[in-house]
């Protein structure tokens, strides 16, 4: 039976999606930067992979969720999904035609967050010189995701909780209380029980958030997604570089499943995507695998810590783009300021 694919790494026949496609795309993708425009809902309905036992029974979570209009938190670490499991609660949902907006509580300055989730009046402040409307009321009856909610200062926090609470909201410079109606998903990527106990993360704004807690398991504790996904990242993203007709040698494969993906699904992508350009045959074989991952076989990678083989992997892709921090960053999935301190950290030059 045909599967359905995608970046998550759960794999499930096509049968498990049964939910129609919302005729347009969301009404979100205007929104600046942070909305979800590049996941559309062919994307994110029509791929979906799920091979391990684990990963269908988060679908089977998600399936029951979806139609709710309760708050959800989806944990998981770096790279592993959450991004996708939130689109897929909205598309599953009711109001899957409603905008999905999104706001990155890490990358954001706390005074920008603000106006970008509760809008602004004009005159507010130096430089608003006309009104606009925050994600909150933009999202109308959709879906607001929250990445990262374990970066917002306590004072947000107290804001973010008044507003869940209260189901409303006044704009920066406003005195009329403004009603909202969109469903919030919140990721985090940290322990919030630990951040509550530190007294850096409020405790009632983690129990208002954590109604539905879903948790994605990382790609080393369900191994077989890997070969699923692998597959589905080499059909993609072969026919993307002009290589249509590439497979994996049975030996590479053995290589990546016993490998642990400290960068969990993404980190899975951006080896196929190398394996792709490295091979000099229409197959991928173990020697177009980094050299980390073919260590992580032949010498069992459970004697590595996950440092040794984030720096290793950090290493190769910098060997790889020639010291291009930049690049470098774009394809680890992460910020440059935030290599610049890994690469301080383990000493790579």
């Amino acid at each position: 039976m045909p599967r359905r694919t995608d970046a998550f790494g759960a794999g499930v026949p096509s049968r498990s999606i049964d939910t129609p496609l919302p005729d347009t795309p969301p009404a979100s993708t205007g929104v600046s930067d942070n909305a979800i425009g590049a996941l559309t809902p062919d994307a994110v309905l029509g791929s979906f992979v799920a091979s391990d036992a684990s990963s269908l029974r988060l679908l089977e979570q998600i399936r029951r969720v979806a139609a709710a209009a309760s708050t959800v938190l989806v944990r998981g670490e770096s790279g592993s999904g959450k991004d996708l499991v939130a689109s897929l609660l909205h598309y599953l949902g009711t109001n899957a035609n409603e905008p999905l907006l999104k706001i990155d509580c890490a990358s954001l300055p706390q005074e920008l967050l603000e106006s970008e989730l509760f809008g602004f009046e004009k005159g507010a402040f130096t430089g608003a010189t006309q009104m606009k409307r925050g994600r909150l009321e933009s999202a109308g009856a959709g879906t607001i995701i929250l990445d990262e909610i374990g970066a917002l200062t306590i004072s947000m926090q107290a804001k973010l909780l008044r507003a869940i609470e209260e189901k409303r909201f006044d704009r920066l410079g406003g005195h009329r209380p403004i009603a909202f109606h969109a469903r919030i998903i919140a990721l985090t990527s940290i322990d919030l029980e630990s951040a509550v106990a530190r007294r850096t993360f409020r405790e009632d704004l983690y129990y208002r958030l954590n109604v539905i807690p879903l948790v994605i398991a990382p790609l080393r504790e369900r191994p077989a997604d890997i070969a699923p996904l692998a597959q589905h990242f080499l059909l993609k993203l072969a026919t993307m570089h002009r290589k249509p007709h590439h497979c994996f040698a049975p030996e590479a494969i053995s290589a990546l499943e016993e490998y642990s993906f400290p960068g969990n699904v993404r980190e899975l992508r951006n080896i196929v995507e190398r394996g792709i350009i490295m091979s000099t045959s229409p197959e991928i074989g173990p020697e177009d695998l980094p050299a980390y991952v073919r260590r992580g076989s032949s010498t069992s990678s459970s004697k590595l810590t996950l440092e040794e083989l984030e720096r290793g992997y950090i290493e190769e892709i910098l060997d790889h783009t020639r010291g291009k921090k930049s690049k470098a960053a774009a394809i680890l999935g992460i910020s440059r300021k935030t290599l610049l301190e890994k690469r301080k950290k383990y000493g790579l030059r």
